[in-house]
């Protein structure tokens, strides 16, 4: 396992989004050379899913263009990190109540997917922003 230096990407919250974020995710796991698959699989899933809630609540709540976000990821040798920014408006959820959405429901499962995946999820509302902090130990 290696440390790296922090990647920033900086995208639309649009729904192509998704695949830009998965792929520099993609290149920057390479960079760690950590083949702990376990660890990988449940960063990557809440990457993911964390990037698509933002895309979904922006479009659907705003359906405003000018929208973004960006992705902050760094990696120490105890830990893994993604910070989330986006200039959406606040998201009124209490992390603490998030469950899974009902087997017949079409939606609702990603935030409950990325908290099961990571140590931790943290949600605040900095300077205007929505912040979200993902950690997944190593």
């Amino acid at each position: 396992m290696s440390e790296s230096a922090p990647r920033v990407v900086i995208v639309p919250a649009t729904l192509e989004s998704i695949d830009v974020v998965q792929a520099e995710f993609d290149e920057w796991w390479t960079t760690l050379a950590d083949d702990n698959m376990k660890t990988r699989f449940a960063f990557e899933t809440a990457i993911v899913e964390i990037a698509a809630n933002i895309v979904e609540h922006t479009q659907r709540v705003e359906g405003q263009s000018g929208r973004g976000y960006s992705l902050e990821l760094a990696a120490t040798d105890a830990e893994v990190t993604a910070i989330f920014t986006d200039n959406g408006k606040p998201a009124d959820i209490d992390l603490s109540t998030v469950t899974m959405a009902d087997i017949d429901e079409e939606s609702g499962r990603g935030l409950a997917l990325a908290i099961a995946a990571l140590d931790s999820l943290d949600y605040r509302r900095v300077g205007g922003r929505n912040v979200w902090t993902l950690v997944c130990k190593r």
